[in-house]
């Protein structure tokens, strides 16, 4: 009788552990990665960016389709479409949402997403973690600490163009977090005894020519660009307009300058790109969001592009160049 048990009771286990490991073998337990970006799936940064994120996978053993699975979704430069690309991921039963940045991490918090949320080039942190070192929430990833840096674009532009007095901020008015830096920004314009207008770019099918035409008016001198979600979709025709009105720019990615913006002053903006692939695979491996902390980058980079300030029609003091870390001839 005992050993009739104990051959059920044998059997048993081993019909358990067959099926836990059949399990573990379904297709359908592969990880699923949703990534989510108000940006254009026909946007060449973001494109070459995702190579990075593939390429830091697959250094940590993931290979697309076999361990891991990622699922791709684009706002197109509407912010207002994010909630439902997010709960088409969510369908999708994600076990971790890629957030290209802080405006996407933000809509995930507001559906009140409970999955891991890794965001790359986060810019304002106000809430979404505690702190940076420990986020403690369902939310980490890397800030780039770029809005900080408005003071020091326009030092640097300002340097360039000594008699220009009046210079514009583009600004997106759906990013959080960017009112009390652009006061920040005024105060730097003060201490350079230079006025800073603050324009906002209020719709993704903004009058961008009406905005050039206002600037050339009033005889704006040179403006200055943060890669927001909604500045950075009209990318392409901010670029065109400035040339064609021969309006210098500071910018603060590097991808500005290389698609033929004059200069940029700030972290390289595709690392985190690959960085993410580290926080992924943290997680994966058990950790949660709220004990990985935020990484801030410890590099910021000056690069200005010689073709274009040849065909705008101005000319780099020498002292600059000798400052920047790039220049394009």
């Amino acid at each position: 009788m005992k050993k009739a048990v104990l051959t059920a009771i044998i059997t048993l286990v081993v019909v358990l552990a067959a099926a836990v490991i059949a399990e573990a073998q379904q297709p359908g337990k592969v990880p699923r990665i949703g990534f989510l970006t108000t940006g254009s799936a026909s946007d060449p940064t973001t494109a070459l960016r995702l190579d990075g994120f593939r390429q830091g996978l697959r250094e940590l053993g993931y290979v697309q389709g076999k361990n891991i699975n990622i699922e791709y979704r684009y706002a197109e430069g509407r912010s207002e479409r994010l909630a439902e690309l997010i709960e088409e991921l969510l369908r999708l039963k994600v076990d971790i949402l890629f957030a290209a940045n802080a405006t996407v991490a933000r809509a995930a918090k507001k559906s009140n997403v409970t999955i891991p949320i890794v965001a790359a080039n986060m810019g304002g942190l106000t809430g979404l973690v505690d702190s940076l070192a420990r986020p403690g929430g369902n939310v980490t990833g890397l800030t780039h600490i770029s809005i900080e840096l408005l003071g020091k674009r326009l030092e640097l532009l300002k340097e360039v163009l000594p008699k220009v007095s009046r210079f514009v901020f583009l600004d997106d008015a759906t990013t959080a977090g960017y009112k009390g830096v652009a006061k920040e920004t005024q105060d730097a314009a003060k201490a350079l005894g230079v006025q800073l207008q603050v324009v906002e770019v209020k719709a993704p099918n903004s009058d961008i020519e009406g905005l050039f035409q206002t600037m050339v008016k009033e005889r704006i001198g040179a403006f200055i660009t943060e890669s927001t979600p909604r500045i950075s979709f009209h990318r392409k025709k901010i670029l065109a307009l400035a040339e064609q009105n021969r309006l210098p720019a500071m910018h603060s990615e590097e991808e500005w300058v290389t698609s033929g913006g004059l200069m940029s002053y700030g972290a390289n903006r595709s690392e985190p790109y690959r960085r993410i692939a580290v926080f992924v695979d943290r997680i994966l491996k058990g950790a949660k969001p709220a004990d990985l902390p935020v990484e801030q980058p410890t590099k910021f980079e000056f690069v200005i592009n010689l073709k274009t300030a040849k065909q705008i029609g101005l000319t780099i003091p020498q002292s600059v160049l000798y400052r920047a870390d790039r220049v394009i001839k």
